[in-house]
């Protein structure tokens, strides 16, 4: 927390509320900001928005008795995330991935990033996608979340998180399928 923020805000914790804070939800702070990154799809938001989750989570902490401070924490940043969408960008929630455009192909993401570029493509790829596949594809391939615990994030069934997982897999795929049909015709056009 910022030395030059003062008052009653910064003093909600007593010293053992503190350092338990400290113990168990600041190693998580990377992970935070990582997930608002992909959600918000820009650094700077991102940086604000996570910083707003870690003051409330601060804030809040008191009332934290549950096991796994890293799934509660991101909860919080994906819920600032969403407020944050809905208040500045209202047209992201909505947009979809218009799987009509885009055909299928048998390549898998992970040979077609592969191919070279791989993290330009996939980093293109994943800001393509609606933020709440992006979050799924986030917290289990980037963060390590298991289902459980991205259920438990995201307020969704475990099995709705697997549907979601799928979905965003596929559509993945067939938005590298389509970022390298383009380089490939790229390349031929230049022989």
């Amino acid at each position: 927390m910022s030395p030059g923020v003062q008052g009653s805000e910064l003093d909600v914790l007593n010293l053992q509320e503190r350092m338990r804070f400290e113990q168990l939800v600041l190693p998580h702070v990377d992970a935070a900001f990582n997930l608002a990154r992909w959600v918000l799809r820009g650094r700077n938001d991102a940086e604000d928005v996570a910083q707003e989750a870690l003051l409330r989570a601060y804030r809040f902490f008191g009332g934290f008795h549950g096991a796994d401070a890293r799934a509660w924490l991101l909860q919080i940043v994906r819920n600032a995330c969403y407020s944050w969408l809905e208040k500045n960008r209202p047209m992201d929630l909505s947009t979809e991935f218009d799987e009509q455009l885009h055909p299928q192909s048998s390549a898998t993401p992970e040979s077609l990033a592969i191919a070279g570029d791989d993290r330009e493509r996939l980093t293109r790829a994943l800001e393509v996608l609606p933020p709440r596949f992006r979050e799924v594809l986030v917290l289990r391939e980037l963060e390590g979340c298991s289902y459980k615990e991205i259920a438990s994030i995201t307020s969704m069934p475990i099995g709705s998180v697997m549907s979601a997982l799928s979905r965003a897999r596929q559509r993945l795929q067939q938005s590298l399928t389509q970022a390298g049909t383009a380089k490939n015709l790229e390349a031929q056009r230049e022989l």
